[in-house]
């Protein structure tokens, strides 16, 4: 028995190890994808790469595990089923049950590990990358300047080199626009040839330019309005421009600090807590306004001491102006306490906004623990029913389940964080979805179902393309018959 339970092991390990990477580097590059454009062309060095892309697929471990044990099982099973060996386990007294019972308790350690990391690791890791990606989306585009193209990187200069050497120093038919004054191209610098070099600290870019000319027809406030021309040449001059933007400088930023995905789901309780505390605050502050808004129409309004014994109020006749004035203090209290509730209203709101928010993101790690569980009990049974291996078949079965699974889970997080159910039900709504199917699944493999292998579907439709045949033959001899 332990040999067999060694062997399943050693037959789950290796897929899971594959297909964990690969769902990994899949997940990794839709997120690049989208950010793409903004590190393209920012001369970074390859430890800020590195870096960034291992803090990135730190924060989809969590993801990529449910797939990896998705897909893993499915070519698990389907392999076994697919070279008998499953019947051989059977003939020994060794039930499917039993196989899925051993292997189900290293998918337990697997989702535990994979909670763990999510609560534990990943929040730093998403700290660390979302820091990272705003350092790199603020940084410049490398230097690059380029032959009769006009170069707009510097900071209140632009360039155009006509010529440049192979060796990206001497320089030649140079045109240098100096914007400082922000007055436009008034003035500029040319020069025949010339050299440019970066300092060592990559601080500033020195221009030594020669044979060329200068000019300045910027207006000048002390001239009533005219704009004096300037005009002289060189044999020599030089040019230092301050390139400091250019230089990629990490950066710690506590914005990020404050994002759901940061924290772990002790620190998100600790936070639900504080802003129900916050609304149990505003809703006795409302309290207290329409108890004052109570007490202010009682007592202040038509003051009790003002009314005559054995008076009723409302037969009580009063002169004109004191009606007006008495309804015009009511309709103002009244605006006022509408206003107060209004407001009480849109703060609550906020305030249940963002208990949503921690919500969803403290169900979220639990989820995609169970669901390695969920998966684990779809893939292992479907693999031994559809008795099909390698990674075809599993593929496509897989990219189906989690396609519809990742649709549900999206679709329950809207729901839950617009308020239209409560978070609970939202978050665990692909759970819900997906545990009748993996029960299924579970029990048609215990019984030896052959509802859904490939040998009994290629059956069922032999027999439907036969029942085609002979009911075209015989509609062919009836219409025969008929002539």
């Amino acid at each position: 028995m332990k040999i067999i339970y060694r062997y399943l092991f050693k037959k789950f390990l290796g897929p899971f190890a594959l297909t964990f990477f690969f769902a990994l580097f899949i997940l990794l590059m839709q997120f690049l994808w989208k950010y793409i454009d903004d590190m393209v062309g920012k001369g970074l060095e390859l430890t800020i790469i590195l870096e960034f892309l291992f803090y990135t697929s730190a924060t989809f471990v969590s993801m990529a595990v449910p797939l990896a044990v998705l897909l893993s099982s499915l070519m698990t099973f389907g392999t076994l089923g697919e070279r008998y060996e499953i019947i051989a386990m059977k003939a020994a007294g060794i039930s499917i049950k039993k196989l899925l019972f051993a292997l189900s308790l290293f998918v337990f350690l697997i989702a535990y590990s994979s909670f763990w990391f999510s609560d534990n690791i990943a929040p730093k890791a998403f700290y660390k990358m979302r820091v990272l990606l705003r350092n790199i989306m603020d940084q410049k585009p490398t230097l690059s300047i380029e032959e009769g193209v006009f170069y707009h990187g510097f900071d209140n200069f632009i360039i155009r080199v006509g010529q440049k050497d192979r060796n990206n120093v001497d320089i030649y038919d140079v045109l240098l626009f100096d914007h400082t004054k922000y007055q436009g191209n008034t003035t500029f610098t040319y020069a025949k040839r010339g050299k440019m070099e970066m300092t060592d600290d990559q601080t500033y870019m020195l221009f030594y330019l020669y044979d060329g000319f200068y000019w300045d027809e910027s207006s000048d406030n002390t001239s009533a309005g005219k704009n004096p021309l300037t005009r002289s040449t060189f044999s020599e001059q030089y040019k230092r421009i301050d390139i400091s933007s250019f230089k990629f400088e990490k950066s710690e930023n506590d914005f990020y600090a404050a994002t759901n995905q940061t924290f772990s789901n002790l620190e998100l309780k600790g936070k639900i807590d504080t802003v129900m505390i916050s609304v149990e605050q505003n809703n006795d502050e409302l309290m207290a306004s329409f108890l004052s808004f109570c007490y202010y129409l009682k007592n202040d309004i038509l003051p009790r001491d003002s009314i005559p014994p054995n008076t009723d109020i409302t037969q009580r006749e009063l002169e004109p102006h004191k009606k007006a004035e008495i309804i015009d203090r009511t309709l103002m209290t009244k605006n006022d306490f509408n206003t107060a509730l209004n407001k009480n209203k849109e703060y609550n709101m906020h305030l249940y906004s963002n208990i949503a928010a921690y919500k969803t993101e403290w169900y979220k790690k639990y989820v995609l623990a169970v669901a390695c569980m969920l998966f684990f009990f779809i893939g292992a049974p479907l693999g031994s029913i559809i008795r099909k291996g390698g990674i075809g078949v599993p593929l496509v079965i897989t990219v189906a389940f989690f396609s519809s699974y990742f649709m549900l889970s999206v679709f329950g997080e809207k729901i839950a964080k617009g308020g239209a159910v409560p978070v609970w039900f939202g978050m665990w709504l692909s759970t819900f979805v997906l545990i009748p199917i993996g029960a299924f699944l579970t029990y048609q493999a215990s019984v030896d179902s052959a509802l859904l292998s490939s040998e009994e579907i290629r059956r069922k439709l032999q027999q439907l393309n036969l029942r085609k045949r002979f009911s075209k033959k015989k509609k062919n001899e009836n219409t025969a018959t008929h002539a």
